[in-house]
């Protein structure tokens, strides 16, 4: 390290918490400015009328090394913070993809043939279709929709398999969702070494999982930290920036891209332009409440359609929450928020009653309305560099990720490495 720097990291989410703890560890003095109560951003836990709720349920899985990483410096012990399971897509009934422990493209290739719930002739189309992936290096025209990429495979695999893991990953339907990405995610799972697969499933709330701890780790390590706390202006100060009148020699806005781009829409206009232009898909978390429920598995695939909005079902009472509390996820969910959330609320319901077949109630419906960019093919992303000294961190910065924990963690560090 050339020099000790004034950094300041705007925004307390993923990203930004990577930031400053990668900022903080190589010597440099952190000040982090969060406008909300608490660190996490959009993947944290929350008081809902006196029960601890997390407002989205969110899956790690083994390929998110620098997430884990970053997990192990701030003391989180991840045996104890997760469930880890071989992938595993299986619905109520038993059927599913259900991968054994190994290298993943073997396990992959095993599980296929083992599927009961498909012909081999749609086993084959499946395998046929992997080997070309592989083949061609995992890439395709980047103009291609997910959808368009796999329109030749039997509907019975894109309906169980590819639909609901495009969904889970990009949060972007299938129609609409960027092949490349797609392909990009299959890649680092299928391909990074045993385990890089494996589904790992919190069972603590999503704030035990980073934000509680990273923020415990930058306070003892002398960050300063400023919640509730809005940064209303950024500008240029000699080779610096001023922020609301304090200077810092490096800042890393790791806010949304709307707070990104107001503050730098009179310093890097191109960049806030590309920001605002993103576009954005809901996730809804319904919280349904039955006693004496428990799941086969601690999550469960969920077939989806018009009348039935929740393409996954997380047993809460197996993942360290209440008994008989189960999590019906619904991603792309923009088509359900129009609806209304009693609609969306009584949709899953009448979903569970079918699905599950016991009695549930409503205990409460979360939706995070800008959950990520919607990862469309040929999406323009704002770079990482806004201008000397300044850059972005965030999942929707440019980068061969879909906004996930993991895309988020390493544009912060990213970020902090841009200048370092």
């Amino acid at each position: 390290m050339a020099s000790v720097r004034r950094v300041a990291v705007v925004g307390g989410g993923w990203a930004g918490l990577a930031a400053a703890i990668d900022a903080t560890r190589r010597g440099h003095h952190v000040t982090l400015f969060e406008m909300a109560p608490q660190l996490g951003g959009r993947s944290r836990g929350v008081d809902v009328a006196g029960m601890a709720l997390d407002n989205g349920q969110h899956i790690l899985i083994g390929a998110y090394v620098e997430t884990l990483a970053l997990m192990r410096t701030v003391g989180v012990d991840l045996a104890e913070a997760f469930v880890r399971t071989p992938l595993r897509v299986t619905y109520p009934d038993g059927v599913g993809l259900q991968l054994k422990p190994g290298a993943p493209m073997l396990a992959f290739g095993s599980a296929v043939l083992r599927q009961r719930g498909w012909r081999v002739g749609e086993r084959i189309a499946l395998l046929a279709a992997a080997a070309g992936w592989v083949a061609s290096g995992f890439r395709r025209d980047p103009s291609l929709t997910v959808a368009q990429l796999t329109r030749r495979l039997p509907g019975a695999i894109r309906n169980d398999l590819i639909d609901p893991l495009c969904v889970a990953a990009l949060n972007t339907p299938a129609v609409d969702a960027s092949a490349s990405v797609f392909l990009r995610v299959l890649k680092d799972a299928l391909f990074s070494g045993p385990g890089s697969a494996d589904l790992l499933l919190p069972r603590v709330s999503l704030s035990a999982l980073l934000p509680a701890p990273a923020q415990r780790w930058l306070s003892e390590a002398g960050a300063t930290l400023h919640l509730q706390q809005r940064v209303e202006g950024l500008a240029a100060d000699d080779d610096g920036w001023s922020l609301d009148g304090e200077r810092f020699d490096h800042v890393v806005l790791a806010t949304t891209p709307v707070e990104a781009a107001r503050l730098t829409r009179d310093i890097a206009s191109e960049w806030s332009r590309t920001a605002a232009a993103l576009r954005y898909e809901p996730i809804v978390t319904v919280y349904l409440q039955g006693d004496g429920v428990r799941l086969a598995e601690p999550m469960l695939a969920l077939r989806s359609d018009e009348r039935s909005p929740a393409q996954f079902v997380f047993d809460r009472g197996q993942l360290g929450g209440p008994a008989g509390l189960l999590a019906f996820v619904i991603s792309g969910a923009q088509p359900w928020v129009d609806r209304g959330m009693e609609a969306t609320a009584n949709a899953t319901l009448a979903q569970a009653r079918t699905a599950i077949g016991l009695p549930l109630t409503l205990v409460q419906t979360l939706t995070e309305k800008r959950a990520t960019f919607r990862c469309t093919p040929g999406l323009q992303r704002p770079p990482m560099r806004i201008a000397p000294n300044l850059h972005a961190a965030g999942d929707h910065v440019a980068g061969p990720y879909p906004a996930t924990l993991e895309g988020a963690v390493r544009s912060g560090r990213a970020a902090v490495g841009a200048f370092a």
